[in-house]
């Protein structure tokens, strides 16, 4: 089907774009987005979660399941790959976006600036690509109803943060829509600013918790917590499987792999990653879904005592949409994540880069830059508030690599019927969901599936 693709509007004008928008909804109305079924061929979700094993650590992968088990919303959370399977089904208006490809709420939160001002913003983009923009918006809305149901909200005030993550989600897209470019590819959100103009206090408060966690989560916070000095070496603890120390022999290969990883960067960072020296490294097991993948903690330091700089290195594979959506059109896949990340976020690590290897794949980030999520909320309001700030932090996102007009005039100005629509949607596959999720709990009690909780 030919769509409206990424980078494809041309040179219309803003009412051009708003009835193109419109005229996409023969393609697909709407409410055409509403009704869930699952395919007839839909596959077992345990196969397609064991179908991605190929590419981890064997030892790991029962790690990956265990953490999965935890609930459902744990579930969803390492499952992208099952829901893009089922999306790549569902109806679209056929407008691309450089899409997140994981967009479930806990991938959204507060990070430093280079200013060291706190952001909030989409945080992970490990399966970024051009798709279409269906696909995040879904995504998001489901696991704003499974995180309720996880925190004890209940489905009352989950259908309700859907409905009001998904009307923010639209209507912020309206005011992008009659903004300029340059104050489109700007726009972001500062934590002290979303503080300020906060008309609720609850809310202010609990964003003011948040970021005073975030700026205690620093490269010297883990570094008192996960180095040591062994025979005047910097050295990390050790705490298997979980955190290994890598061999001396493999050790020198991430010598090579940092090398190559600095000529990704701007001159002024790699001037800046000059001043430190190579310590130690190590494998470091993180996330959920990612669980089994390699990735590795570096540790770096500066002409100071203790003068740390802690980077991630994580090793990065073919997107969850790739099969539906088409390859990205980079050569590499960390490549694929670091352009997508740069596109979608107003304000990124400045250290973000990918490192080619003839082996694997991989990109590298700054570990612990005062990251912080959303987290338990302590009330449904509270709840409410941090959804309808996930939702219109997507629509930024987006808004960044499409015309927000085309969006715009597809969605209307507050949502309309679309909203009603993601609503139904994220009511029955949150249900689908849950089975799913019992699947993979039924296949551990069975003995298919090795699990273990770490």
């Amino acid at each position: 089907m030919k769509t409206a693709c990424l980078f494809d509007e041309g040179k219309k004008t803003r009412a051009e774009l708003q009835a193109l928008g419109r005229s996409l909804r023969k393609r697909a109305t709407p409410r055409d987005h509403a009704p869930w079924q699952p395919d007839p061929q839909r596959p077992d979700p345990v196969d397609i979660l064991r179908s991605q094993e190929g590419d981890r650590v064997e030892e790991l992968v029962p790690i990956r399941y265990g953490r999965m088990a935890a609930s459902p919303f744990a579930f969803y959370r390492g499952a992208a790959a099952v829901m893009a399977w089922d999306l790549a089904r569902t109806p679209v208006s056929g407008i691309n976006v450089q899409a997140c490809g994981d967009a479930h709420v806990d991938n959204f939160g507060v990070y430093a600036s280079p200013e060291r001002r706190l952001v909030f913003d989409i945080n992970d983009f490990d399966e970024t690509l051009p798709s279409p923009w269906e696909y995040d918006i879904k995504r998001m809305a489901v696991s704003v109803l499974l995180a309720a149901r996880d925190q004890g909200w209940g489905d009352d005030v989950g259908v309700d943060s859907v409905r009001i993550a998904v009307r923010r989600y639209c209507t912020m897209l309206y005011r992008l829509s009659q903004m300029t470019t340059l104050d489109i590819h700007y726009a972001h959100a500062e934590s002290s600013q979303l503080i300020e103009e906060s008309e609720d206090p609850r809310f202010a408060d609990a964003l003011r918790g948040i970021v005073k966690k975030a700026r205690k989560r620093t490269h010297l916070q883990t570094f008192r917590k996960e180095v040591t000095t062994r025979n005047g070496q910097l050295r990390f603890v050790e705490d298997p499987p979980l955190l290994v120390r890598l061999p001396d022999e493999e050790i020198d290969h991430f010598h090579s792999l940092f090398n190559r990883y600095r000529e990704t960067l701007q001159d002024n960072r790699r001037h800046v990653l000059q001043k430190y020296r190579f310590r130690d490294a190590a494998r470091k097991v993180v996330g959920v879904g990612s669980v089994g993948l390699r990735a590795y903690v570096i540790l770096l330091q500066g002409r100071g005592d203790p003068d740390p700089l802690l980077v991630q290195v994580k090793q990065a594979v073919s997107s969850v949409l790739t099969p539906y959506a088409g390859r990205s059109g980079h050569q590499w896949h960390g490549q694929r994540v670091v352009v997508g990340q740069r596109l979608m976020q107003a304000i990124s690590d400045p250290f973000l880069g990918w490192a080619p290897s003839a082996e694997r794949d991989f990109y590298v980030r700054q570990l612990r830059d005062m990251k912080g999520q959303t987290g338990p909320a302590d009330s449904a309001h509270v709840f409410e508030a941090s959804m309808s700030l996930c939702g219109e932090t997507l629509a930024r996102a987006h808004a960044r690599s499409v015309e927000p007009a085309l969006l715009s005039g597809y969605l209307g100005k507050k949502g309309g019927p679309f909203v009603d629509s993601i609503v139904a949607f994220a009511r029955a596959y949150a249900d689908q969901s849950e089975r799913d999720y019992e699947r993979l709990v039924g296949a551990i009690r069975d003995g298919d599936v090795a699990a273990a909780s770490l």
